[in-house]
Parts: C-alpha cells; sequence; structure tokens
C-alpha cells in the first residue's frame, strides 16, 4: 500500500494504446508495463492524460488498471486516473480502481465547469471519504480550468485518505508554496516534466512523468543522482533530457510525441484517440532525432 512516506521517485504516466480499428490493445499495454517495470521506475499511473483517460470509457479505464496490476504483481504501486466531471462518477470510477487492485487514485477537480474552492474541497473530501483506496490530488490546470491554489492544496492535505498532490501548474513558484505551506503532511510531485530537477531542488518528492513512459531508465538515474547527493550529474541528465522533454509538455499536445516515441522505440503504442492531433512529418523527424541524440536509437 502507498503511505505517505513512501510515494516518491519517478512514477510514469503510461500510454493507453490502441489498435487499428481503435479498441484498447490489450497485449499492447502489457508490454509497456513490463517494459516500465524492467527499467526500474518506482510506479505507473494509468488513464490520466497521457493514458488519454478522458477518452476511454469506463470498462476500458477499469481493464487498464486491472491489466497493469496483474503485469506489476504487486512490485510497484499503480496509480489510476479516476478523474470525472461530477463526484458521482468520480466515485464510481475509483471504486473501479480499487476493485482491480489499484493502490490509489489521482483525481484531478471536475472540469469544464469552473467551481468555487468549497465546492472543489467537498468534491475530494466526499470522494476520500468513499472509497478504500488512497486518493492523490492532481492539479493540471491548464486543463480542467480549475487551479488549486496552495492554501486549498493546504486544506486538502488534511483531509483523511489523500496522501499526495501530482502538481502540473506551470508556475513554479506555486509548487515551492505548496511545499512550504503543506509541508511532509503529503507527498508533493511535480507533473511537469522540464520542472523535474528543479522541483527536486525545491523539496519535491519526485515526479509524475510523461517523460518516463519513454526514458524511464534516465529519469529514474536523474533521481537517483539526485537522491544521492551527486547534483552535477542530476543537473546535467536532466538538460540532456529536456531536448526530448520539451515534446512531452503541451504543444503540439503530448500524447501523440509520447506514443510516436516509443513506436520509434519499438513499443506498440498505437494511435491516439480521435480528436487527439496526430504529429506532422517534421514533428515525427525531430521527435526520432532527440530519441538519436539521447543515444537510444542504432541508426
Amino acid at each position: 500500500m502507498i503511505t505517505k512516506t513512501e510515494m516518491r521517485g519517478v512514477i510514469a504516466a503510461i500510454v493507453t494504446p490502441f489498435t487499428e480499428d481503435g479498441k484498447l490493445d490489450e497485449k499492447g499495454l502489457g508490454e509497456i508495463a513490463r517494459y516500465l517495470l524492467e527499467k526500474g521506475v518506482h510506479g505507473i499511473m494509468t488513464t490520466g492524460g497521457t493514458g488519454e483517460g478522458p477518452h476511454l470509457l469506463r470498462e476500458e479505464r477499469k481493464t487498464v488498471a486491472r491489466i497493469v496490476v496483474e503485469v506489476v504483481k504487486g512490485q510497484i504501486p499503480v496509480i489510476a486516473g479516476t478523474a470525472a466531471c461530477s463526484t458521482m462518477e468520480t466515485i464510481l470510477l475509483t471504486k473501479d480502481a480499487a476493485e482491480v487492485g489499484a493502490d490509489a487514485a489521482i483525481v484531478t477537480p471536475p472540469f469544464y465547469f469552473i467551481l468555487p474552492d468549497s465546492c472543489i474541497y467537498e468534491h475530494f473530501a466526499k470522494l476520500a471519504a468513499s472509497v478504500n483506496i488512497p486518493v492523490v490530488v492532481y492539479n493540471n490546470p491548464l486543463y480542467t480550468g480549475n487551479n488549486l491554489q496552495p492554501d486549498l492544496i493546504a486544506r486538502l492535505a488534511d483531509i483523511k485518505g489523500i496522501i499526495g498532490l501530482k502538481q502540473s501548474n506551470t508556475d513554479l513558484g506555486q509548487l515551492v508554496e505548496v511545499i512550504r505551506l503543506v509541508g511532509n503532511r503529503i507527498s508533493i510531485l511535480t507533473g511537469i516534466d522540464s520542472q523535474f530537477y528543479p522541483s527536486l531542488c525545491a523539496g519535491s518528492k519526485g515526479i509524475f512523468s510523461t517523460a518516463a513512459c519513454v526514458v524511464p531508465k534516465q529519469m529514474v538515474e536523474l533521481f537517483n543522482a539526485f537522491e544521492n547527493g551527486e547534483h552535477e550529474a542530476a543537473l546535467a541528465t536532466h538538460m540532456k533530457l529536456q531536448n526530448l522533454n520539451r515534446f512531452f509538455e503541451y504543444d503540439p499536445g503530448y500524447v501523440s510525441p509520447c506514443k510516436e516515441a516509443l513506436k520509434i522505440l519499438g513499443l506498440p503504442a498505437g494511435r491516439v484517440r480521435e480528436p487527439l492531433p496526430q504529429l506532422t512529418e517534421q514533428q515525427k523527424v525531430q521527435i526520432r532525432r532527440a530519441l538519436s541524440e539521447l543515444g537510444l536509437l542504432n541508426s
């Protein structure tokens, strides 16, 4: 079981592979999960943005979590994305994740409607009280339209059952303020690959990472170097990875670049689900070049 002290390190946000006819590729998902496990990530997050969670049917989300749980066999935690627009649906999805063995759920604020802080607080309080697995709060204002201010996050940290935060607000200063206000009451991790090393310096416990789905070994090496006090090596790795990480931010949409990079590496990521954008040929060339510069391709 994840605890407040154990949720740290590199948690890979896994893609959801699809077949050519748009169905869930269960075999491909298992292969990617084994790849991440073998490369030493400290956890796997399913059905978030990288996993195209908003485009999956309820049963598909449950299936994805089940497959990853079956692959890792308890060796690392599985944190299932269960966010939805309503509190009722979020609870149902979280119970599904618990039923198939997920160690925790990760949940954004409800999206589409702009909500006052009081409604967001009650959403998480009711969720945490209604399920039997821990909850990680996921602040991603660019996609949800609801930013969790540091003072609200500090209040959420006192809710029993909430164990962590994935902070994907691009303002690094807000991450620093959250760490100041929250302290060690819950685990604070960044969700932005380009902030990984800086966030560790500010006191974060690690990262929920799209890049770690593609280059898990290198992301783990960065974390381990930092943990060992090897700051120059950690920073050097961070800057080296940035040439790839820049594709995993927000333009042209990080899912397509992640899946393209995996396919270049020979992993069965498949296509994105419509209406997410496909990459241009020029963008594919740029991603291949970035992988080559990292020494990950034979030619």
